[in-house]
């Protein structure tokens, strides 16, 4: 049976106010530069408000556990405990999301510990990684092919269709990839994916388009807006 004394110096924290302090300020700091990497690399659809924040306040909590915990093995199987009552059911969207979640763990660890250094350091060293990865667009694929839309409302009795020649004119490579109907037997919405032989006369392809009787609502996506 544990004695009383025993009970004292698992309850004992030792733990001076300053220094809880201090490394609640340093995971504050790391944490929310964290969350500004987030928002600048992940400023697109995919980025979550929600995880913004969760990153700064991650961090502190994962400090606040960890100065709890202390050296105390006692304390430390006690907050598995306490904690293994929590589910998370939220989905997370992007695997890089967890790279985050994780780094703010990381982070809130380091703090927690009392290595401020490390959290610092670590902090300012893996967000100039990612944010360097994200200004070059490490990872991502190059691709020259461009979406192509436009409505088509002539009838071309099975021959070759008329937009067809100036598709040829303008695109190394075409492919049809979606023909829809727009609620008429002669009006359709056709979708191909188009490599130009100059990437920089796409308005010329749309312009040349455009001058067809029978073509209207032109829209030709790069493939960053694809992307994106």
């Amino acid at each position: 049976m544990m004695q009383l004394q025993d009970l004292q110096t698992v309850m004992d924290m030792n733990i001076r106010t300053g220094d809880v302090l201090f490394n609640l300020l340093v995971a504050f700091l790391c944490g929310w530069f964290i969350a500004q990497t987030y928002k600048i690399t992940f400023g697109g659809a995919s980025y979550s408000k929600s995880i913004s924040n969760a990153l700064v306040v991650l961090a502190m909590i994962t400090s606040v556990v960890i100065l709890v915990i202390g050296n105390n093995l006692a304390r430390a199987f006690g907050l598995v405990g306490a904690m293994s009552i929590i589910r998370f059911r939220t989905a997370v969207k992007d695997p890089m999301d967890i790279v985050f979640i994780f780094f703010s763990l990381a982070v809130g660890l380091a703090a927690g510990v009392g290595l401020a250094q490390i959290a610092i350091i670590g902090t300012l060293s893996v967000s100039g990684v990612l944010l360097v990865m994200s200004k070059v667009g490490y990872g991502s694929s190059r691709s020259d092919e461009n979406l192509l839309q436009f409505a088509y409302s002539g009838d071309h009795n099975g021959g070759e269709p008329p937009y067809l020649e100036t598709i040829q004119n303008h695109c190394r490579r075409f492919t049809m990839i979606n023909v829809r109907s727009l609620g008429s037997s002669t009006q359709y919405e056709i979708s191909y994916y188009v490599t130009l032989r100059d990437a920089t006369k796409g308005n010329d392809l749309v312009k040349d388009l455009s001058k067809l009787e029978d073509v209207d609502k032109i829209n030709l996506y790069s493939d960053e807006s694809l992307t994106n």
